[in-house]
C-alpha cells in the first residue's frame, strides 16, 4: 500500500492576550527556547512533508524569529478564528503534495514527533476524514468534550458553555490538534460560519460538518502531559516544570547525578558527561557541554560554556560564555566572563571576576581579584585584591602575566604591563611600568610614621569643644 505522507500547518497567528504581553506567545521563552520552537522541532521530527507557520500578529518578529529550511510561512492578517487560519491557507493547501494535514497548535511544547506520528497512523487505518488528538483529564473544566457515537465515532465536540451536565462528566477533551484528509478538508472547508458562540471560523466546528455529510471522524487519545497547552503565564511556569524534569530524568539515565531533579535547569541542548554531579538550583543555559566527573555545587548558572573533565564548580558561581579545561576549580562566588578560558588545574577562588582573559595551567587567583584583558601564564599565583586595571576610558587594554610568577596581594596592574617569567611583585604595588623576569617590582610610597600624633589631635579636639 502506498505510504501516506502528511503536512503539518502549525496555527501561530494570534495575540498572547491572556499573557497581558505585546509579544505573541509563540516568542516567548520556555525552558530554553521560545515556545514556538518546540513544535517546529516536534513537526521537523514527525517526517512532515511541509511545515506551514500561520502568523499574524507582530509577522516580521515571527519571521525573523523561526525562518529555516523547510517552513513555510502564511500570513493571517485578520484574525478571525482556527478554521480562518485555514481558509487563508487554502492556496498553499491545494498545493501540498500531502493526502493528509495534522493541525497543531503552536503552544503545546510537550507534544512528542512519536505521538504526531502515531495520530497520522490511525487517521490512515480508521479512513477518517478527521481524526482529533484527544486526551483524558481529572479536571476537565474549560475544555471542550469528546462526545463519541456507535463504534467510538466521534459525534460532536462540545464547548463547555454549552455542555450539558452528563456532557461535563466527560474526561476525554480536545486539544486543538486535529489531522484531516486534505481532500475531504478541502472539499468542505467552505462550509464553515461565524454563526457560532465565538463569531469566528472554528476549525472544530468541521466536526459537526463531516457528520453531516456521514464521514468519519475519530479520536487518537494522548498521554495528558503531551497535549497540554499554554494560556497563561502560570501555564508557562507549569509546563517549564515538565521540561526540565523530563531533561533532569533523561540525563540520569544517560549516567549524570542530581540531589534533586526537580530542582534543576537544564536547557534542551545543553549535554554533561557521566558521573557529573549536579547540586539543587543549578542552571545551565544554550549549548554548554560539561565533561564527565564534574562536580557542580547549588545555585551556580553555566551558559554557553565548556567545561573539562572532573571540572568542580562550588557554590553560587556564574560562568558565560568561557572554556574550562579539566580539574579545574571554581569558586563559590565567581564569575567567568565571556572569552574566558582556564587551562587544567586552575584555581579561581571567591569574589574572583575573570573576563576576556587566558589564565594557564596551574595558575592560582584565589580571592577578591579583578582579571580583565589578561593572559596569565602557567603555574602562577595572583595575590588576593589584585586587579588588571584594563580601561582607559576610551579602550580595553591588555595585562600579559608570564609563567611562575608570584603577584603579591592588593596590586593594581595599570595596563599596558608584563610582568616577566618567575618575577615577584610586592603587596601593595601600583605596577606601571613592565617587570624583567626573575626580578622583584616594588611601587608603594614609603611608609612615614609620626610619633605622638593621634594624641596631639586628641588633644586639639577637646581644647575646640571646650571654646
Amino acid at each position: 500500500m502506498k505510504q501516506v505522507g502528511f503536512s503539518i500547518v502549525i496555527l501561530g497567528a494570534g495575540k498572547a492576550t491572556r499573557f497581558k504581553s505585546e509579544r505573541p506567545k509563540l516568542l516567548h521563552a520556555l525552558a530554553g527556547r521560545l515556545i514556538g520552537e518546540y513544535v517546529l522541532r516536534t513537526a521537523t521530527a514527525a517526517g512532515a512533508q511541509r511545515i506551514y507557520l500561520i502568523i499574524g500578529h507582530k509577522a516580521e518578529e515571527m519571521r525573523k524569529a523561526f525562518t529555516r529550511p523547510g517552513v513555510e510561512f502564511i500570513e493571517q492578517k485578520e484574525q478571525l478564528g482556527t478554521g480562518h487560519a485555514l481558509i487563508v491557507a487554502r492556496p498553499e493547501l491545494e498545493c501540498c503534495p500531502s493526502d493528509v494535514v495534522v493541525v497543531l497548535v503552536g503552544d503545546a511544547p510537550l507534544l512528542k514527533p512519536e505521538t504526531v506520528t502515531a495520530l497520522v497512523a490511525t487517521h490512515k487505518k480508521q479512513r477518517a476524514a478527521c481524526t482529533i488528538l484527544t486526551m483524558r483529564v481529572e479536571n476537565p473544566t474549560g475544555y471542550g468534550r469528546i462526545v463519541r457515537g456507535t463504534g467510538k465515532r466521534v459525534r460532536a465536540i462540545v464547548e463547555e458553555k454549552v455542555a450539558s451536565a452528563a456532557q461535563k462528566k466527560i474526561r476525554e477533551v480536545n486539544t486543538g490538534i486535529l489531522c484531516f484528509s486534505r481532500r475531504l478538508l478541502l472539499a468542505h472547508l467552505a462550509e464553515l460560519s461565524q454563526a457560532n458562540a465565538q463569531k469566528e471560523f472554528l476549525l472544530t466546528d468541521l466536526v459537526a460538518i463531516f457528520n453531516r455529510h456521514r464521514l468519519n471522524v475519530t479520536a487518537f487519545e494522548a498521554p495528558a502531559d503531551e497535549a497540554q497547552g499554554i494560556n497563561d503565564r502560570a501555564q508557562l511556569a507549569e509546563v517549564a516544570k515538565v521540561l526540565y524534569l523530563r531533561r533532569a530524568c533523561a540525563l540520569m539515565a544517560e549516567g549524570v547525578t542530581f540531589t534533586d531533579p526537580e530542582a534543576v535547569y537544564i536547557d534542551p541542548d545543553v549535554v554533561i558527561g557521566p558521573d557529573t554531579e549536579v547540586g539543587v538550583g543549578v542552571s545551565l543555559r544554550g549549548n554548554t557541554r560539561l565533561g564527565s566527573g564534574c562536580h557542580l555545587e547549588p545555585y551556580s548558572t553555566i551558559t554557553d560554556s565548556v567545561l573539562g573533565d572532573g571540572v568542580t564548580v562550588r557554590q553560587s558561581c556564574v560562568i558565560t560564555n568561557a572554556e574550562i579545561a579539566a580539574r579545574a576549580a571554581i569558586g563559590p562566588f565567581a564569575h567567568l566572563r565571556m572569552g574566558s578560558t582556564l587551562g587544567a588545574d586552575v584555581r579561581i577562588g571567591n569574589f574572583v571576576e575573570v573576563k576576556h582573559s587566558t589564565i594557564g595551567r596551574g595558575t592560582k587567583a584565589q580571592h577578591l581579584t579583578y582579571l580583565g584583558d589578561a593572559t596569565v601564564g602557567e603555574r602562577t599565583n595572583i595575590g588576593a585584591g589584585t586587579i588588571t586595571c584594563n580601561y582607559d576610558g576610551a579602550q580595553k587594554i591588555p595585562t600579559t602575566i608570564e609563567d611562575e610568577v608570584f603577584i603579591g596581594s592588593g596590586n593594581m596592574l595599570v595596563a599596558p604591563v608584563r610582568i616577566g617569567r618567575g618575577s615577584y611583585t610586592a603587596a601593595g604595588s601600583t605596577i606601571t611600568k613592565d617587570v624583567e623576569p626573575e626580578s622583584l617590582a616594588i611601587a608603594r610610597t614609603p611608609q612615614v610614621n609620626k610619633p605622638g600624633w593621634a594624641g596631639e589631635r586628641k588633644k586639639n579636639q577637646t581644647h575646640n569643644s571646650k571654646r
